[in-house]
């Protein structure tokens, strides 16, 4: 292993700019080059590559996004374009490549290894839907973000005595809504993994301004279906005056939170030294807190399971 090679793919995540810090930082160390991949899958196939040096990632992780940039690539599906992406790696002389992204960057990165390229991949995502990890870096970023809204739009509901209904993101999976929503101290939290009964939302409005309550959150993922569907239902039967919020590409950016700097940290220290030690085809995750290793293969196996228990004492606690 002389020289790694670094990418980000798919949905920027705060966290990114701190592992590939990591990455770089902990090649350099143990006497590697590293060459940064601009742009993703794409730059990968246009050759969009260049060395990376201790400045190169000076004051990055503080800052969210992904200094290296991302962009979806379908050419690289393609039998031409993923043998052109073969040819760069070649040319540019990259021995083993740490690929940062979700599960569609992780379809890509087995590909490669399948093809001989030795890989490792970092979770990057903040919808939490991977189900081997705890946790992908930029989640608890975009809680802490959601949370922050939630706070704001508490106050102003107060003040107007309104309910609303808050949209973060999350694809199909409703961790977003379930941590800024427990967090958040909202009413009601809607998720794609619980059916859920608009009567029994809107009943918790209906108590809750029975004894003076002055504001009333409502927390949904994307993943359930019209915001303001849900916004003109609460009102029609509750007869409470209902706004929408939909937080939107917010959630992505940011500072990192302390959580996923030291996680993307952690997590790219560990992928330079899983290469320099001749292992690849690997994803890593955190489980218990600590550090893990799994093939790639078995990652994609475990399916991401919502935390029930979680979910039933917001129910409880909101009462």
């Amino acid at each position: 292993m002389k020289t790694v090679g670094i990418l980000t793919s798919g949905g920027d995540a705060p966290g990114m700019n701190a592992a590939i810090r990591s990455v770089v930082r902990t090649s350099i160390f143990n006497k590697l080059k590293v060459m940064g991949i601009k742009q993703g899958y794409n730059g990968l196939l246009n050759g969009e590559v260049e060395e990376m040096n201790l400045s190169s990632v000076a004051d990055i992780i503080h800052r969210g996004g992904t200094m290296l940039r991302s962009a979806r690539c379908d050419e690289f599906t393609t039998e031409e374009g993923f043998n052109k992406a073969l040819n760069v790696i070649e040319v540019f002389g990259i021995d083993g490549l740490i690929v940062l992204g979700g599960d569609g960057t992780f379809k890509g990165a087995k590909k490669l290894y399948d093809a001989g390229i030795p890989v490792i991949c970092i979770p990057c995502t903040i919808d939490n839907d991977m189900g081997y990890t705890d946790y992908s870096i930029g989640f608890m970023t975009a809680v802490e973000t959601a949370v922050d809204a939630i706070g704001k739009i508490r106050d102003t509901s107060t003040s107007h005595g309104r309910a609303n209904v808050v949209e973060v993101m999350g694809r199909g999976c409703g961790d977003i809504a379930l941590y800024s929503g427990l967090s958040g101290g909202a009413e009601s939290i809607i998720v794609p993994e619980v059916d859920f009964d608009m009567d029994e939302v809107c009943r918790r409005v209906i108590q809750g301004r029975n004894r003076g309550k002055l504001h009333h959150i409502i927390v949904i993922a994307e993943g359930i279906g019209n915001a303001y569907e849900v916004s003109e239902e609460i009102e029609e039967k509750t007869g409470a005056e209902t706004r929408v919020t939909i937080l939107g590409h917010i959630q992505r950016g940011g500072s990192p939170t302390v959580f996923d700097r030291i996680m993307g940290s952690k997590m790219g220290n560990r992928a330079v030294e899983l290469l320099i030690a001749n292992k690849s085809g690997r994803a890593l995750g955190i489980k218990c807190n600590e550090i893990i290793d799994i093939s790639i293969d078995e990652a994609f196996k475990i399916k991401k399971e919502f935390d029930i228990n979680m979910y039933n004492m917001t129910k409880i606690l909101s009462i």
